[in-house]
């Protein structure tokens, strides 16, 4: 190494103190702007999963009848689609192992609302929201199937 390079070698051992700091003061307003709208997506993924799940029930509604010629009834609720219901009305052609694996829930942990016959049509099926209310504004709004369509 000749005397040139040993002195560039001396010169270039690390970051000075104000490059450090202005490092760390982009990565905080960086995160500034970006941390509140990664706050916000637990929510909005809450409600894309409902209503995706909506929409898969939705299907195995649609195969139960297919099958059976009927959709369940309110009271045989989306159970029906896990167990061969017992009450009501009983299908002849139910298929085996059911049209889900499990009774479905929200996102919130409550059970998604079915109605049949319903009040937009054969039947309704949708979630309360965050609230776990009828009704509601923003994140507490209710979830319709008929709304996705």
């Amino acid at each position: 190494m000749n005397r040139t390079q040993k002195s560039l070698l001396r010169t270039q051992k690390g970051f000075t103190l104000i490059e450090i700091m202005v490092v760390v003061v982009i990565l905080g307003i960086l995160a500034g702007i970006v941390v509140p709208r990664l706050l916000d997506r637990p929510e909005e993924a809450k409600r894309t999963k409902a209503a995706t799940d909506l929409r898969g029930i939705e299907q195995a509604l649609a195969m139960y009848k297919l099958d059976n010629g009927f959709y369940p009834s309110t009271e045989q609720g989306l159970q029906a689609l896990v167990t061969k219901p017992e009450i009501g009305r009983v299908p002849t052609r139910y298929r085996d192992g059911g049209y889900l694996k499990k009774a479905p829930t929200d996102p919130w942990g409550t059970v998604y609302v079915y109605l049949s016959p319903g009040t937009q049509g054969d039947f309704d099926l949708l979630s309360y929201g965050s609230d776990g209310e009828p009704g509601g504004d923003g994140n507490d709004a209710d979830i319709n199937l008929w709304d996705l369509e």
